[in-house]
């Protein structure tokens, strides 16, 4: 019987790929963009966050690619890291039937000599950010000679952040039968213009966005000395389980995440100046529950992909409409209804205004009544434990489950989300049992072996 995914044209392993990992029924971006692109055609397509576009051009990209051909044959450019890391993960995910498929990332902030020794044997695919790609070149590591296929993921945020001249250097570099594939939250003037010069005869996808999230939003006018005391009574009195509040500077990132903490709430903060094992860190524990309140500006949270998440939070206004956009298409995801809601102060009002022009329609006001009294905090329900060791040392995650379960004495539900990563492994455990499960794990190791545990957060 033919799977839903096979019937859009892709070849059977990528297909099993789709069900094995729970895709009943591809996306609207999926069912009219993997088609054009299978048969080798540019696309121009508007997708929002949650939209399923990783596969959109995701599994056309795969099924191309020759494995172990020893050439680079895809390149998928990103805005910022960590959406180059989701990207990489959702393609590895799906590439899991494909043999000796090998996909790198190439990204920034992260030292150049292990980047150096992973293409020592040309990639099949490589994910990254403009500038890291360059600087490889320029080291003659990388080559874009065979590249086949050339992705440009959020390129509306590349734009804003600067990319444009990266881009089409690296387009220059790309050989002139190679496909282009171009998604962007939105189809403004400047984006209309770098796919006229890159993009050849393109499919133009826009019909995706009416499979529009269900999003309750609305805003709240507070004084500006008030923001903080804002954002807390909102999070106490919906108590979402877990929300992404965003700040329009690293600054105010830092002030509100040390409010938070100073009165109770499981709280941290994801800027650019954290190292990619903290960064990794605070994701894990935000995507596992030991965190409830993720602070972060729009840079710093591009590429987070946290599924059902309930809410998010604006304590400051964004400050046009396409970050507006992608802030508040990272809930209502998946047919759930989500709840976004903005702080704004007086003079703040020009931005609002900006984005209620564009979305035409102006907000939703409620008013906002901020408590003599202290918010209630909103502790998280589990705690992190990080175990030095990963994938490279043949751990897996039923290891890990086993261990807590047997030797540690854990009730299964009192285990939570566990990720693993190549050197480390992060699993979230209920908070009354932490202590236990930490002293269990030092004292008995997992599978005969000792390794060092920690509790963090």
């Amino acid at each position: 019987m033919t799977t839903p995914f096979a019937s859009l044209g892709l070849p059977e392993p990528l297909a099993r790929a789709c069900e094995s990992l729970g895709f009943t029924e591809p996306t609207p971006i999926q069912q009219q963009a993997i088609g054009p692109a299978l048969q080798g055609r540019d696309l121009l397509a508007q997708a929002r966050t949650g939209s399923g576009k990783t596969l959109a051009f995701g599994l056309p990209l795969l099924a191309k690619v020759e494995p172990a051909a020893l050439r680079t044959q895809a390149l998928v450019l990103c805005p910022t890291r960590e959406l180059a890391d989701q990207v990489a993960k959702d393609l590895r995910a799906a590439a899991r039937f494909l043999p000796n498929l090998k996909i790198v990332t190439l990204c920034g902030g992260i030292p150049l000599r292990p980047q150096l020794a992973s293409l020592e044997v040309a990639p099949d695919v490589v994910v990254g950010t403009p500038g890291r790609i360059l600087e490889l070149i320029a080291e003659n590591a990388l080559s874009l000679e065979q590249v086949a296929t050339f992705v440009l993921d959020e390129a509306d945020r590349m734009l804003d952040m600067g990319f444009v001249e990266d881009i089409r250097t690296l387009a220059k570099r790309l050989p002139k039968t190679a496909q282009t594939l171009l998604f962007s939250a939105t189809f403004s003037k400047d984006i209309r213009a770098i796919a006229a010069t890159l993009l050849r005869d393109p499919v133009e996808i826009a019909a995706a966005l009416d499979d529009a999230p269900k999003i309750d939003e609305w805003v709240h006018v507070v004084e500006g000395g008030q923001r903080h005391w804002a954002v807390m009574q909102v999070l106490a009195d919906k108590a979402p389980e877990a929300t992404l509040v965003f700040c329009n500077t690293r600054k105010e990132t830092a002030a509100l995440t040390e409010a938070l903490q100073r009165e109770g709430f499981a709280a941290d903060a994801l800027h650019g100046d954290l190292e990619q094992r903290e960064r990794e860190e605070v994701l894990a524990r935000f995507a596992n529950g030991s965190l409830r309140v993720l602070v972060a500006t729009d840079v710093a949270a591009r590429g987070i992909d946290i599924a059902g998440l309930p809410m998010v939070l604006s304590a400051e206004i964004a400050s046009d409409a396409d970050q507006h956009v992608h802030r508040i298409g990272r809930t209502g995801r998946a047919g759930e209804t989500g709840l976004a809601i903005s702080i704004v102060t007086p003079s703040e009002g020009h931005w609002r205004r900006s984005i209620e022009a564009a979305r035409g329609a102006p907000f939703q006001e409620r008013g906002l009544r901020l408590s003599q009294q202290r918010p209630k905090p909103l502790p998280a329900a589990f705690r992190t434990l990080q175990i030095d060791a990963g994938r490279q040392d043949k751990l897996r995650p039923g290891d890990v489950m086993g261990a807590l379960t047997g030797a540690a004495g854990l009730p299964a539900e009192a285990v939570g989300k566990i990720s693993l990563y190549p050197t480390r492994c992060y699993v979230a455990v209920a908070r009354a049992q932490a202590e236990k499960a930490l002293a269990k794990l030092r004292e008995q190791g997992i599978k005969g072996r000792k390794l060092r545990v920690k509790a963090i957060g």
